[in-house]
């Protein structure tokens, strides 16, 4: 389980526009990593769209925000454009990047145990992890990371 200190697992995947991003190329800056179960769901769609309307604010800290899920890059650019989402989204279909993260945990959905990501933040600095947020709660979580930021 990542902590707090620990270094970023890196990863390369496609963003919600079809470009590969490489967490090695943005080293040494401030990123908000955020994990959300599924694009275009209620709770994924508050706190999304927390973020979207904090996104001045976290670019005056020069911070960039970006968006996981284990969707596809079509679905991502779909909710993008749905909720005019103004960061960039990822693309973890195959699950690469929550496993690297840890994120995916046992759920309890309608009585029966199921796989799904846990809604979780990590602040990332100089590609170090700097905070950790667990069990996230959609409304008002972009303010609470501004708050610790």
């Amino acid at each position: 389980m990542l902590k707090e200190g620990d270094a970023a697992p890196e990863f390369k995947v496609l963003t919600d526009t079809g470009e590969e991003f490489d967490l090695a190329d943005h080293k040494n800056e401030k990123i908000v990593l955020y994990f959300y179960p599924r694009a275009d769901t209620p709770g994924c769609t508050i706190e999304s769209c927390g973020f979207r309307d904090a996104v001045k604010k976290f670019t005056k800290k020069g911070v960039t925000v970006i968006g996981v899920s284990p969707d596809t890059t079509k679905a991502q650019a779909k909710f993008k454009d749905k909720f005019d989402l103004n960061f960039t989204l990822l693309a973890d279909a195959d699950k690469e990047i929550v496993n690297k993260y840890g994120v995916m945990k046992e759920k309890n959905m309608y009585g029966k145990k199921v796989m799904g990501v846990a809604r979780t933040t990590f602040v990332i600095e100089n590609g170090k992890i700097a905070k950790i947020f667990h069990n996230v709660k959609p409304e008002g979580h972009a303010e609470e990371v501004l708050a610790a930021l």
